[in-house]
């Protein structure tokens, strides 16, 4: 059952976070932390504590993220194979979940397990969809969600972990880890070229559709659009 999403944050702002490696550097995790949670002898939990500035502000998490701390108000992801992964838990999570994943668009309700279903805009694949049941995928999650917040309601818009790389030791994409299952990893590079190539059409669509977006740090990869520092707009 396809979703129609309600303008929840009217006029508001909001926070998207992401994989991104430089999340928990920019938190002022220290690196012992960081390391450990890489290791998997300490949960994301570990985290929320450092993030306690945006405890209170509107915030989606993708993927991993939900792990951080029940205050995130949204989960959303668009991949299947990372759902499997994680079902039992993310059943169990009490916030808002939301998926693009086209293997949920005719599942009964009884087997959503609460989680809202919107379609991926064929017709604006790249960019922000103005048509509230739809999301515009641009090759990854993160980029997806930029999408929901618009129909949310926002007028600004932060990125957290939109990184586009690996960390400074080439070891790791993600703050959380690899999504890879236990004991499989990477064949090849994380796919970040294919991932960035929606973001010059995300800045086109914002401007027009009267949505601020800022990256969050100045280690991005992406090029098209500002970068500002989290202690100057926290």
């Amino acid at each position: 059952m396809i979703w129609t999403v309600p303008p929840l944050w009217q006029d508001s702002a909001c926070w998207i976070l992401g994989g991104g490696t430089s999340v928990p550097k920019q938190f002022g995790v220290p690196q012992q932390v960081i390391q450990k949670v890489y290791a998997g002898s300490l949960f994301p939990a570990v985290y929320s504590d450092y993030l306690a500035p945006i405890h209170n502000a509107h915030v989606i998490g993708i993927n991993n993220a939900y792990q951080v701390g029940t205050w995130i108000d949204i989960l959303f992801f668009g991949d299947s194979h990372w759902h499997l992964l994680h079902q039992r838990k993310l059943a169990m999570w009490p916030g808002l979940k939301v998926c693009c994943d086209q293997k949920f668009a005719n599942r009964p309700i009884k087997k959503m397990e609460g989680i809202k279903f919107l379609e991926r805009d064929k017709d604006h694949r790249q960019g922000i969809t103005t048509n509230p049941s739809k999301v515009s995928w641009n090759a990854n999650s993160g980029a997806a969600a930029i999408s929901l917040a618009y129909h949310l309601g926002v007028k600004k818009i932060y990125l957290l972990g939109f990184d586009m790389t690996m960390d400074a030791r080439a070891e790791y994409s993600h703050w959380h880890g690899s999504h890879l299952p236990p004991g499989k990893k990477r064949k090849d590079l994380p796919p970040f070229s294919k991932h960035m190539k929606g973001f010059s059409k995300i800045a086109e669509d914002a401007r027009e559709l009267g949505v601020e977006i800022f990256l969050i740090g100045k280690d991005s990869a992406i090029e098209t659009l500002p970068k500002v520092f989290l202690k100057d707009v926290l």
